[in-house]
């Protein structure tokens, strides 16, 4: 049995080739909506956040022989979770992150450590800013930036119902949300920017299959400045980038299938 962190698109088609490699697996989501897409794809799927605690109880009981995580790139509590549930288990963990992509450079463009420094220099720019970094991390702009003179906050996030309670609770404001999901193509995010006149726009690097380079591009064409949050820094230990590399080394830890 492989258990697999999963939630995106990349981790599904990885689950799938787990699975098609003749290993038993589970995979576990974080929303309903991720679920439903597992299931869509015939590949066993548990749903809910999990601690350190819950995830080796999951390895112990399930007799998990390698815990592959596909989690997303800022999902940073989830991996962490995961190395710690492996090594406390002492099975093998095994990262997949999405390849990262190299913000192009510009004198537009600004890459920050984190979502509190993209919040602190927003605040210092103001102006029309468009928020593409999700909804867990909404309350740190919120906080810093709404009621600035001079400023309009714009967030883009899945059209979820817990996304918008969490919206009218900071207090931002209906006219003010993009409740869409992507991918986004380059001319949609244009079009975007063009209608709310946005002179900067904050993103996460969280890779190609997350379509930072149309969101950035889109951007810097239009000379709209653009803050850039890094991915965080883990030593994931054993880390790859391809589905191939994954199931080399899959193999490899549990001789076989």
């Amino acid at each position: 049995m492989i258990l697999v962190l999963a939630g995106t698109s990349d981790a599904r088609e990885l689950a799938l080739l787990i699975q098609q490699a003749g290993y038993d697996l589970l995979t576990t989501v974080v929303t309903d909506n991720a679920a439903k897409s597992m299931e869509e794809a015939g590949v066993p799927v548990q749903v809910g956040r999990l601690t350190a605690e819950d995830i080796q109880k999951l390895i112990a009981a399930k007799g998990v022989q390698a815990v592959v995580d596909a989690s997303h790139p800022f999902a940073e509590e989830a991996s962490k979770n995961a190395m710690a549930a492996a090594k406390a288990a002492e099975v093998p963990y095994i990262r997949y992150e999405r390849e990262s992509l190299s913000a192009p450079g510009s004198e537009k463009l600004i890459v920050v450590e984190d979502y509190v420094q993209a919040a602190e220099l927003a605040a210092d720019k103001r102006g029309v800013i468009m928020l593409t970094t999700g909804s867990k991390t909404l309350k740190i702009f919120t906080d810093r930036l709404l009621g600035l003179s001079d400023t309009t906050l714009v967030a883009r996030m899945l059209p979820r119902i817990d996304n918008m309670q969490k919206c009218e609770e900071l207090g931002l404001e209906q006219k003010n949300i993009v409740a869409m999901q992507g991918p986004f193509s380059k001319e949609l995010n244009k079009a975007l920017y063009d209608h709310y006149g946005v002179t900067l726009m904050i993103t996460k690097e969280s890779g190609k299959v997350g379509a930072f380079d149309e969101k950035v591009e889109a951007a810097l064409e239009m000379g709209i400045e653009t803050i850039v949050i890094g991915r965080p820094q883990i030593d994931y230990g054993t880390k790859f980038s391809n589905y191939e590399n994954v199931l080399d080394q899959l193999k490899q830890v549990t001789g076989g299938n």
